[in-house]
């Protein structure tokens, strides 16, 4: 129990800390008041929402879950935010955001971060900063609990595009499939 208590302590510090340098760059935001969203795809809300780690709007594919938790559909425009959990050894394909910056908090589980030319390890409580353009995936050879947060929003996008809900089949998408989609959300895969 104590290390969930430790961890949620690092993930809220983690969220305060990102959701107060949005604040700073846009002064409009700073006084937000938060209302409790009930439902797991939360209408638009203009004066915030919470959300318990169940809740927002789960996808499945072949390398685990994910859960988008903030984007535009539900009032984001300057954000994307989501959980993902890797099933062990799938890891994150070597890939750069033409659009996004992006940031990865290791919740659970550890690996090996690609980061342009570097490999560094990871586990618990690392974090990792990936500006837009920069080469970065994943190593995991065992499960792995992540939180993605991306700059302006769009990687929500292709998630729901290769995604399927539960219950709903697993897609299976050759990679010219995953490669095209991934081009159609600013996202191009190494070689």
């Amino acid at each position: 129990m104590s290390s969930y208590l430790a961890q949620a302590s690092r993930l809220a510090i983690f969220s305060a800390v990102l959701l107060a340098a949005i604040a700073v760059g846009n002064p409009s935001r700073r006084q937000t008041s938060i209302e409790t969203v009930q439902s797991s795809s939360p209408q638009p809300q203009k004066t915030g929402y919470v959300l318990h780690t169940s809740e927002g709007e789960t996808l499945l594919r072949p390398t685990g879950k994910i859960v988008i938790k903030v984007d535009p559909k539900m009032g984001s425009t300057r954000l994307a935010m989501g959980t993902q959990q890797l099933n062990a050894g799938s890891g994150i394909r070597v890939h750069r955001h033409e659009h996004e910056d992006e940031v990865l908090f290791i919740q659970e589980g550890g690996g090996t971060a690609i980061l342009g030319e570097a490999r560094k390890t990871v586990e618990a409580g690392t974090i990792i900063y990936i500006p837009r353009g920069v080469w970065h995936g994943v190593e995991n050879p065992n499960e792995m609990d992540l939180l993605w947060v991306v700059t302006p929003p769009g990687l929500e996008g292709f998630f729901r595009e290769v995604g399927t809900s539960p219950g709903t089949p697993l897609r299976t998408l050759t990679p010219e499939q995953l490669n095209d989609i991934a081009r159609k959300h600013g996202t191009r895969f190494k070689p």
